[in-house]
């Protein structure tokens, strides 16, 4: 269209009276020219040749008989003009004069696509060529198809920063298209596509052919090939076969049904392999005898790579999900297991159950430092009995985290060039591509080596790592429970009893310095992780032994709890206790005694014990053990009736009333109901009495408990 500079008003087409229009007042302030809001409700086209725009008003709505008819008034004021005059065009919508120019410019603020190709059509073939400008309130890729299939000088959503400096200066500076002699329409593409486009577009024929193309500058050094070599190119020029089929295809598909498609497709550049999005506009006219396309496209690149790093971690959340409520299930089934086996059973078939893990396996460390296989599950045997036969070298996975305490992680094991090939084989055939080993501890004891395998070749992950490490000390808390209460619920007991020759601990030094007896009352550790022993000493004055204490290396503090003549007691809080350690393998030590620096240690253990398991752990603390008895003893069993009668019979008179009135007077209560003032007011004695009743009373309880089982307790 051609456009003539003019002095007439700017002419703002917008969906509906009601509708706002952005551009109205930032226009009114930015120049001089009139502008006038005409809805595009209210317009209709002449059907005579002239193709005069008309405006349809209220008023000029009738009735004849049972018709209700619409008459059509040009867009001019009621005086008698020319047909044909291009001054007469339009008019303001509150003038009552005729406007002497024709419209400087229309901006139309349309959304819908028909009417604005019906609108452009209609402003192209009136008597006066006016500069048009399609200006939504948003973006929009089919309305700026529509602009510029149906000529239009000017595509800017209403919404862009530099809308109206665009506006103004299409309605100073439009120049005029023509179509030339071969069909093809020249455009200028650049400016009505950048506004919808980051990256390219193109014109291409319904058979692939790029009639036009346009590249952003930052895009086009991507390309090997300018936008000037693609026109005429096909698609199978420019893409692999399987590409452009799948490009030839969604073509076809947005001209077969003439809607949007959208298409997602890998393209290689300078910089290496990108990935597009698409945006397909079909077209309503025909370039040399063919439908065509609005191909536009934006590089996701960077999109695609944040979506699949999205989708990675949301698929290793819902797995870490899962993983975590196998592992809880699986604790929670450890509680009440009667047994060790049980318990290793129950961890391997309840991780193959869960379809996450396809083997799983324990061994546990013999006494010759090796590893001997215990419970298997799972589908991989082909693995399992390779790993079981096979002789290596070096040290193995499940051999380190053994020994170092540290869960060992193999991932990508198919890809793995250090793995023996009769392995790597195994692992191909039962498609193993990750392992695990978690160590079973508790504390600073291992029982063995948990490894468990999956088909995922990532599987190990940080996280899933933190829940294994959880399980492998879930389970050693476990083991080392059954342990002590399989010892704790037995009738016959094993008890061993060891020689130590020299040791280094306190008792040791101590009797070898004074010539004095030492002897364990106590050994066990508080909630929050502290050490305690409580000595006895005989033959030696609680002053110097508690000085001594303060001096050893071994112990981070002490006090003196009983001091009398040649013979004291000592509470002691130990940096390490080798105690917890036996403690751990099952074992309740009953006594320790060290006299002229020779050692003799009794141990009770379980019936089913390890009881080279047990003297090797003692000889970690004490380094010259040797076992020199081991005796099945035969554990008195009592009823609730007779260990109540061998309480009472070590209480006196006095201290059963004692506690029988502080008992039901609420002396024990919190807050106490009664004072030691009030009980002893009731008991007619004085205070200092009735305490030294009521606490030799509770010692006579108390020392049923803890003196019945032995020197130590948890």
């Amino acid at each position: 269209m051609t456009t003539k500079l003019t002095s007439g008003p700017i002419v703002l087409v917008t969906r509906s009276r009601d509708s706002e229009s952005r551009l109205h007042t930032p226009l009114e302030r930015e120049t001089d020219r009139a502008v006038h809001l005409i809805p595009v409700t209210e317009l209709a086209f002449d059907d005579t040749d002239s193709g005069r725009l008309q405006r349809v008003t209220d008023q000029d709505t009738s009735t004849n008989g049972d018709k209700n008819t619409t008459s059509r008034t040009d867009l001019q004021p009621k005086a008698t003009l020319e047909d044909d005059d291009p001054k007469r065009l339009f008019v303001a919508d509150d003038d009552t004069t005729p406007v002497d120019h024709s419209p400087a410019a229309i901006i139309l603020e349309l959304t819908t696509p028909e009417r604005l190709r019906t609108l452009l059509r209609a402003v192209e073939t009136a008597p006066a060529s006016i500069p048009t400008v399609v200006a939504p309130p948003t973006g929009s890729e089919r309305l700026a198809t529509v602009a510029l299939r149906t000529n239009a000088d000017e595509y800017v959503p209403a919404t862009s920063d530099e809308a109206v400096d665009r506006i103004l200066e299409t309605v100073s500076t439009a120049t005029d298209t023509t179509e030339d002699e071969a069909g093809e329409v020249d455009r200028d593409y650049h400016r009505i596509l950048a506004d919808e486009l980051p990256d390219e577009a193109f014109v291409i024929s319904e058979n692939g052919t790029y009639l036009e193309a346009q590249l952003r500058p930052e895009s086009a050094e991507l390309y090997s090939m300018d936008s000037a070599e693609m026109i005429g190119a096909h698609l199978t020029e420019v893409f692999p076969d399987s590409t452009a089929t799948e490009l030839q295809r969604c073509i076809d598909e947005a001209i077969q049904t003439d809607e949007i498609q959208t298409v997602e497709y890998k393209g290689e550049t300078t910089d290496g392999s990108q990935r597009f999005e698409a945006r397909v506009v079909p077209t309503d006219e025909h370039i040399n005898g063919h439908r065509a396309v609005v191909w536009l496209a934006r590089d996701i690149t960077e999109r695609a790579q944040r979506e699949r790093q999205l989708r990675s971690r949301q698929s290793e959340l819902e797995t870490l999900n899962r993983i975590n409520a196998i592992i809880h299930q699986i604790i929670e089934t450890l509680v009440e297991a009667p047994a060790r086996e049980t318990i290793e059973q129950e961890v391997c078939e309840q991780l193959v159950d869960s379809e996450l893990y396809c083997g799983a396996w324990i061994v546990e460390r013999t006494g010759n430092d090796t590893l001997t296989h215990r419970i298997e599950a799972g589908d991989a045997e082909m693995y399992l009995d390779c790993v079981r036969e096979l002789e290596v070298d070096h040290e193995r996975p499940v051999e380190r985290a053994a020994r170092t305490g540290d869960v060992q992680i193999t991932n990508r094991i198919l890809e793995s060039d250090s793995l023996p090939s009769p392995l790597q084989t195994a692992a191909r055939e039962n498609d193993v591509r990750a392992a695990i080993a978690v160590p079973i501890t508790y504390e600073d004891v291992t029982y063995g080596v948990l490894t468990v395998l999956a088909s995922r070749k990532d599987a190990f992950t940080p996280g899933e790592r933190a829940e294994f490490e959880l399980l492998g000390e879930t389970i050693g808390f476990t083991i080392m429970a059954v342990k002590n209460r399989q010892l704790l619920l037995a009738d016959t007991v094993v008890e061993l009893e060891f020689r130590i020759d020299g040791g280094d601990s306190f008792s040791f030094d101590l009797s070898r310095e004074y010539d004095c007896t030492c002897s364990l009352e106590w050994a066990g550790a508080t909630a929050n992780g502290r050490t305690f022993q409580y000595v006895t000493v005989e033959g030696l004055e609680g002053e110097t032994a508690l000085e001594e204490a303060r001096n050893h290396d071994s112990i981070e503090e002490c006090r003196l709890i009983h001091d009398g003549i040649q013979r004291c007691t000592i509470e002691m809080r130990l940096a390490e206790s080798g105690v917890r350690m036996l403690t751990n393998h099952g074992a309740t030590i009953r006594d320790i005694t060290v006299e002229d620096s020779v050692g003799t240690c009794l141990v009770d253990v379980p019936q089913s014990a390890d009881v080279r398991e047990v003297a090797d752990a003692l000889a970690m603390i004490y380094e010259n053990t040797e076992l020199v008895a081991r005796r099945e003893v035969d554990r008195p069993v009592r009823t609730a009736a007779e260990r109540r009668n061998r309480i009472l019979d070590e209480l006196t008179d006095r201290q059963l009333t004692t506690l029988r009135l502080a008992y039901y007077g609420g002396f024990f209560d919190w807050p106490r109901e009664s004072t030691g003032e009030e009980i002893a007011e009731a008991m007619d004695v004085s205070p200092p009495t009735m305490h030294q009743h009521l606490r030799k009373g509770l010692k006579s309880i108390l020392s049923e408990f803890f003196e019945e089982g032995g020197g130590t307790t948890e």
